[in-house]
Parts: structure tokens; sequence; C-alpha cells
């Protein structure tokens, strides 16, 4: 029977190929389903004319298939009709889910059917659909039987678009949406207001259009002193407001209005200098970071004019949310202020051990905001930092950014929290390390790291994790001047992202992800949207294996790229060594890898490997600091030398304490010398080592120093990496403990004198 099916098959498509280009469809698409399950070896031939079925009274339903109409012209060039009773396509409701968002896509040899729990779930399975269709101008689509059974793991799949730093049209916000829909993302936070800039028409404060939106000049790259003195500006206007969250509605994504409050507020008060401590001057900030100028808590006008703002906010976005930042409020002028001062007085508001009293005056302003969006039917959403002073509000949502820590302590507040740390998901900072990318904010979220973050922490309690809502990725735009660039930013991390926010974790592979990408950045280039192009570089993982007899090396790139690869520095060609599974390297080598897509060779990936075979173990006396961990105690002696950005993994952070390790070698050794790398940024308060002491044991319980060295403090401002060894007289030995004490207190040149700073450690080596 299957041999006459199969028969049938080629002969239909024999046929159909004398009068038209055909293609067969595959269900290899991102974000992976739930399941797919392949029907036999019969298919459904889709052809022009095709028409689309659905309920004619749902409008919702008439808009999917419109859709569906416009992607299946877009994607294979194929004609179809919307409307009428049956049809070879048929979209329908009533699939028995609790997850609305749920869809079953059905092809037999009969046709083809979508069946949602909702209209969005709808929606979603023509999303499958629409991926699954082969890239063609014009022809006929053979479409294999298959049940697809889908649904996502999260109900809260967000990105967020800061327009304040540099502003976006209205028609390039859609096709911000249009790209969260072909991802099936349902959360635009739109980041409208800042310092540098007011973006949203208020009707009742019209200077904050007329004044806040626009700032004499921008900094020239971070922060530098210079300025490009060119007036830069925009806004949205009401009517424009309704039409994009009409537009994005349409396509199931629900746009999260951000009015940031009370810091980043220097635009508000650039118009009304009333509502700031001093009463200024203020202008619109013309450079980057945190300003200190933030609104008054202690002036009544200031609550009334928050309270008229949201109103028109309120009624301008239906989304259940309202964010209103919350985050790197600075307290300078609050200790200052009489205002500020009497009303934490009035409150009875004092400094605790966890706690200052302007913390509480924060916590008390974020929960009055609260119950006034509560008294509008609406819930509030708010950075981190409104976990910060001892009145959280109650029914807050909270954002996790600067570490998962804070979702987690939501969490067991019993707050629902999203997860968007800026260790993973800051699509702002750099996806490759090749000197030639474009000017980021720092940081390194690669696509593999986004791909591999797992939002739900593994130590929070099981009947907590319900309050983890989902996953978000943010993209601040100070160094993102177009929405060419802003694209190049967010893709393909974006297709990352959806998978972390949409597939079950146990069916995630990184390896099987690439082979999928492929297709997505065909789709990208026949959109016409910019995206990264490093994606078919090679992608290169390594780790020490468990028993540290050597690093693993996985090379990827996307599907149909081959690797070659060499091992002794030479540059590789098609004639080179071709990758085919992971191997291990037990010496110090130079592995230079090449991937070829279509016969082009791309750009050649280099890492220089140090495996140190003495060394069988490490163990870590202090913990790193939470947000630098990356991969343990391992990161120090993995043969892998850390560059010139702490946050690509390759260093380990510590923060208040210091760096206390015990190397454990192989055998009792002759050693005489230590050395270690250093990683320097002292803008983010990253300082060089200020003592080194090396200590032996043949038991690694009795140790003996052998060397010391102390270092002076830094007295300016610096960026480097630097390595140092210790030399001491030769001695046997099994074990070495390092200690490298960080700096404990930051010189006075610094603005954050008296703090602690950071310590980022690389690569101990022993010799």
């Amino acid at each position: 029977m299957k041999k006459i099916i199969y028969s049938i098959f080629i002969f239909a498509a024999t046929v159909v190929a004398c009068t038209a280009p055909q293609k067969t469809a595959d269900y290899e698409v991102i974000p992976l389903p739930v399941s797919v399950q392949r029907a036999g070896d019969t298919f459904f031939v889709l052809e022009d004319g095709a028409v689309i079925s659905y309920p004619e009274e749902n409008e919702k339903m008439a808009k999917n298939a419109q859709f569906l109409v416009s992607y299946a012209k877009e994607s294979a060039g194929l004609d179809l009709k919307a409307g009428g009773p049956s049809g070879q396509i048929t979209l329908e409701l009533g699939l028995d889910s609790s997850n609305k968002e749920a869809y079953e896509l059905t092809v037999s040899d009969k046709g083809v059917v979508i069946r949602g729990a909702s209209e969005a779930g709808v929606f979603y399975g023509i999303q499958t659909l629409r991926k699954s269709l082969p890239l063609m101008d014009r022809g006929t689509v053979f479409l294999p039987a298959v049940k697809i059974s889908d649904e996502p793991r999260f109900r809260y799949r967000g990105m967020m678009l800061d327009v304040s730093r540099h502003f976006f049209s209205v028609e390039e916000v859609k096709t911000y949406i249009d790209m969260l829909a072909l991802h099936n993302i349902n959360r635009l936070h739109w980041h409208l207001t800042d310092d540098q800039g007011w973006r949203i028409e208020i009707k009742r404060y019209p200077k904050l259009t007329e004044i806040g939106s626009k700032r004499a000049q921008t900094v020239i790259g971070r922060n530098s002193g210079e300025y490009d003195g060119i007036p830069y500006g925009g806004f949205y206007t009401q009517e424009q407001i309704r039409e994009v969250v009409a537009y994005a509605a349409e396509r199931y994504v629900t746009i999260v209005p951000e009015v940031d409050m009370p810091g980043h507020m220097q635009a508000v008060l650039a118009c009304y200098p009333e509502l700031g401590c001093t009463g200024g001057p203020y202008k619109v900030r013309e450079k980057w970071g945190i300003s200190s100028d933030v609104l008054c808590a202690g002036n009544d006008k200031t609550l009334q004019f928050v309270k008229d703002v949201l109103e028109e906010v309120v009624g301008l976005f239906p989304s259940e949310y309202v964010h209103i930042g919350g985050d790197e409020c600075l307290k300078d002028e609050w200790m200052r202020c009489p205002k500020c001062q009497n009303r934490i007085r009035q409150l009875g508001l004092a400094n605790d051990a966890q706690h200052t009293k302007e913390q509480k005056l924060q916590s008390w302003f974020v929960a009055d905001i609260e119950h006034f969006l509560e008294e509008h039917g609406r819930r509030l959403i708010g950075w981190d930092e409104i976990l910060e002073g001892d009145l959280v509000a109650p029914n807050a949502t909270v954002m996790a950014w600067r570490d998962l820590r804070y979702g987690m302590t939501a969490a067991r507040l019993h707050h629902d929290a999203i997860m968007t740390p800026s260790s993973h998901v800051y699509f702002d900072h750099y996806q490759d390390l090749d000197q030639n990318e474009p000017l980021a904010i720092g940081g390194y979220s690669s696509v593999g790291r986004v791909y591999n973050y797992e939002p739900i922490p593994s130590d929070l309690e099981p009947e907590l994790r319900h309050h983890i809502l989902g996953v978000q990725a943010n993209l601040w735009t100070e160094y993102i001047p177009t929405f060419s660039h802003a694209q190049y930013m967010v893709l393909p991390r974006m297709d990352a992202l959806c998978e972390v926010q949409w597939t079950p974790a146990g069916t995630k592979d990184y390896g099987a992800f690439c082979n999928r990408l492929n297709k997505m950045l065909h789709f990208y280039d026949k959109l016409g949207w910019n995206y990264a192009k490093h994606i078919y570089k090679v992608s290169a993982d390594f780790a020490l294996d468990q028993e540290m007899e050597g690093i693993k090396v996985s090379l990827n790139t996307v599907k149909g790229g081959e690797i070659y690869y060499t091992l002794d520095g030479s540059e590789p060609t098609i004639k080179s060594l071709r990758y085919t599974a992971p191997f291990v390297v037990q010496d110090k080598v130079v592995v230079k890898a090449m991937a070829v897509h279509d016969g082009i060779p791309q750009t050649v990936m280099s890492e220089n490997l140090s495996y140190d075979n003495k060394i069988s173990g490490i163990e870590l006396l202090q913990e790193p600091h939470r947000s630098y961990r990356f991969n343990g105690a391992s990161t120090l002696v993995d043969g892998l030398t850390g560059m010139q950005n702490y946050r690509t993994g390759r260093w380990l952070g510590f923060c208040g304490k210091d760096l206390e390790a015990i190397i454990k070698l192989k055998s009792e050794t002759e050693i005489s010398k230590v050395g270690f790398n250093t990683c320097v940024a002292t803008s983010d308060w990253v300082f060089d080592v200020r003592q080194a002491i090396i200590e032996v044991s043949e038991d690694g319980i009795h140790f003996k120093k052998v060397a010391e060295e102390s270092y002076p403090a830094m007295t300016s401002n610096d960026a480097y990496v630097k390595h140092y060894d210790l030399l001491f007289e030769t001695v046997k030995a099994q074990y070495v403990k390092v200690t490298l004490v960080s700096e404990h207190s930051i010189p006075a040149f610094h603005g954050g004198k008296d703090h602690p700073g950071f310590i980022f450690v690389d690569e101990i080596s022993i010799d």
C-alpha cells in the first residue's frame, strides 16, 4: 500500500512540475513545537486557489485567515482565498486545553486543519504552517501528513524596545511587532520615557513633547565628553499610539507601556522643574547613564503629575500591566531635600539593617502608584529595585534584571516575576567577540548563551515556580541609532529567546536549533530584515571533561554548512580536517575552524587552548559573586584565556570577597611559578588585584607560604587585561593554594569611593 501511495505522490509531483515549481514543506520550525508526529506517507498538495474556511461570524478568525493568505503569498508565492463554507484549509476553535494559546495542526491527504483553544492559538498554528512552507516565489507545495500538538511553556513572552534613547517611527515599530509575531512573542514592552527623551503625547502636559521629546545634542560614543551638536527628538501622538496598539492586538501582541519613575525623569524635569528636589535648571539629558536628578517624592504636585500621566496612559493601552520602572533611582537629592525628609518623618520611616529610609520612601511611592493603577483596573510591573524598602507594593509583578535571585525573592514573597537577566537576555550586549562588531553597551550574550538560559532557578521551591510568569529580552538603544541596527542586535538572538519562552526545557538542543535556524535566516533575507551574519561562522563550545583529562571541543554552524578545522595554528581550508563530532585536546593547541556555506568560506574562528595535564581538580573556598559564577571553579583552569570583556564567561568575579582556590595536581610535582590574569574595567567598578599569596601542601591540609606580592591601589580610571607571574624557589607539592585579594575599599578618585570593588580572575597556571 505504501508503494502505491508513494507512486501516486511521484505521479502528482511530475504532473504539477510540468506547470509550476514544486517543493515539499518541512516542520523543522522555530520555536520547536511540543509534539510533531508524522502520519505515514500521505501528503496534501497546496496550490493556488486553495480556500481557507473559518467561522465567518468571528472577526478575529477572519483576520487570521487574511494573515494566512498574506503569509502564504509572502513565503511560497501561493494565492490562497479566505472565506467559504468549506475549504482545503480549515481554521477552527474548540481545542480542549487549559492553555488558551494551544493549537493542533493536522495535515492529511484531505487538507489542513488548524484548531486552537482560542483565536490566539489558531494564530500560532498559522505561524507554524507559515514557517513550514518552502521559500519560493511561486509554485505548489507538498505538505507531508503530520499532527502537531503545541502550546507555550510561559504565558508571558516578552521583548522590550527602548525608543527614548533613539526614536523609531510608527512603521518601524510595526515591523518590530511583525518580528515578535513571527517568533510567537506576545508582549511588547515599550520603554517610552527616560532621561534622554519623552516619547508619548500627554494632552494635560503639552511641554512633555514640546520640550521633553528633544535633546540639544547627543554624546559621541561611551560618554566621551564630545557631542555631535545635532538636535535629536521625536514622539508619538495619541492617535499614533492607538494605531500601533491596534496593529499589535491583531497579531496577538499586547503592548506593555513603561513610564519610568521616580528616577530616569530628567526629561520631565526639563519641562516642569518644580517637580524636582532642587527646582533646576534642568535639561533633557545628552549623555548616557544614570542621572541624580529625580522626581521629588515629598512634593504632592509630583504625585498628582504621575497620576495624571498614568490616567492618560491607561486610556491608550488596554494592557493588564503598566510598567512604572522604579530602577536606578539615585537618592542623593532626597537625602538633602527638605520636602522628601519631611515626607519621611510624616510616614515614620527610619533606616534599618536592610534598607535606608530613602529606599523606604521609594517603596511607599511605588505602593501609592500601584493603588492608583488598581483603581483603574490595572496591575503594576517594576524592575527588581521595587523590592527594596519594607513596603513592597502588595500585588506588583517584578522584572528581575540584575540577577535571578531577585526573581526568586519575589516568588518567595508571593509576587509574580518575569525573568529578564542582563547576564543572558540584554540584546544591547555584544553577541560576537569579533573586533569588527558594531559598538555595543558592553557585556556579552551570544546566541548560544541566550538559548541555554533556564528561567526557573533549580533551587526555587517547586510550589513557588508558578510565580515565574515568563521571560523577556531587552533592547536598550543608547548605541543603536537606526532600526536596521536594532534588527541586527535582536536577530537571530530572538530565535533563541523564543525557544526559551515557548519550548519545553527538556526538549531543547542547541545543535538541532542551529540546524533549524538556517531557514529562518533565509526568511529574514526574503523579508528584507537585517540580522547578524556571524551566526554563519563556527560557534565553539569548550569544556573540561568530567575527569579533567582534556578539553572537549564542540563546533556548530547553521544547517547546510560544513566545518573544517586545524589544530596547528594554520588557516583551515576545504582540505583540512572535516568536523563530524566533538573531540578532546590534551595539549597546548590553536584551534582554527571555518564554516563553508553554499561554497563560500566564512570568517575563521580561532582559539588558543592551553590544557594543563598536571591539574586534577580545583576547589573554591569563597563563592564568586552570584552574577559572575559562570562555569564555577573550573573556569580558572579550563585552558581558555579571558579577553577584555569580563562578562564572556571566561572570568570569575568576586566582590567583597577574595579569590581563594586550592588546586590539586595529579601527583606530587616540582613547581616554581604560579600565573594568573586579571580583567580591569574601573568604570564598572572592576579593579585590579591588591595582593597575591601562594601556598603549597603535600596533603591538602597543611600549607606553607612560598610567595607573596602586594600591588598598589589604582589611581585613575582604566581598562585592561594583565598577566601576573609569582616566582619562587622550586618546591614539591600536590596542592597549591592561591589567594588573590580584591579592592576592599575603592579609592577616592572613583565615584564608588569606599565601596568594595570587583576583581575578575582567569586562567591560573602552575609551572
